[in-house]
């Protein structure tokens, strides 16, 4: 059975909204006295043991100059129901405001790193500069994962997925394969 449709020319700058499937973070960071979030739409996991996961951070970002100075951060992932908090605190900059005051978000201590945890967050992933080789030049960051704190309930919680322009979609239901997987294969 084929599945073969017509397809049409599409801009190449916005692939993303094909390709950014992740779930939207909020990145709080640590520096010199201040705190700081933005708002996140792409990451990507880089491996399992050790636990690392890959993201641009704009050097136009304030949080930029702050995660590279600390050499750590926290991702923090919100669900939906923090959609309209996601986009203000990625429509301002830390600069000229304390986001966690301006919206009414609680910071909590992490446990490994000097970057607070979100208190409103369904999972809190305290991360440490692992290699910085290549933010010079892509503004690529590589973290490890050193402690990850998760509410247990709701297992699968609804995460926001940015999709360019504005577009935001929400996870959809749950799929369980687990008769047709096979441990250890990837």
């Amino acid at each position: 059975m084929s599945f073969r449709t017509a397809k049409q020319d599409f801009p190449v700058e916005a692939v993303r909204r094909y390709l950014e499937p992740g779930p939207v973070v909020l990145v709080s960071s640590f520096w010199q006295g201040r705190r700081n979030l933005m708002t996140m739409g792409w990451h990507t996991v880089l491996e399992f043991s050790p636990s690392l996961v890959g993201c641009v951070i704009s050097s136009a970002n304030h949080s930029f100059d702050m995660v590279r100075a600390s050499g750590e951060c926290v991702i923090n992932l919100p669900t939906t129901a923090l959609t309209d908090t996601v986009v203000k605190i990625g429509n301002c900059s830390g600069a000229d405001v304390d986001k966690f005051q301006a919206f009414d978000l609680t910071a909590e201590p992490a446990r490994c790193v000097a970057a607070p945890l979100i208190g409103e967050c369904h999972a809190c992933f305290e991360c440490r500069l692992y290699d910085d080789a290549l933010v010079e030049a892509y503004n690529f960051f590589i973290f490890e994962v050193v402690a990850a704190h998760v509410q247990p309930l709701p297992e699968h919680p609804e995460t926001l997925h940015y999709k360019g322009d504005g577009i935001f979609m929400h996870s959809g239901g749950i799929v369980n394969k687990k008769a047709l997987f096979r441990p250890g294969m990837r």
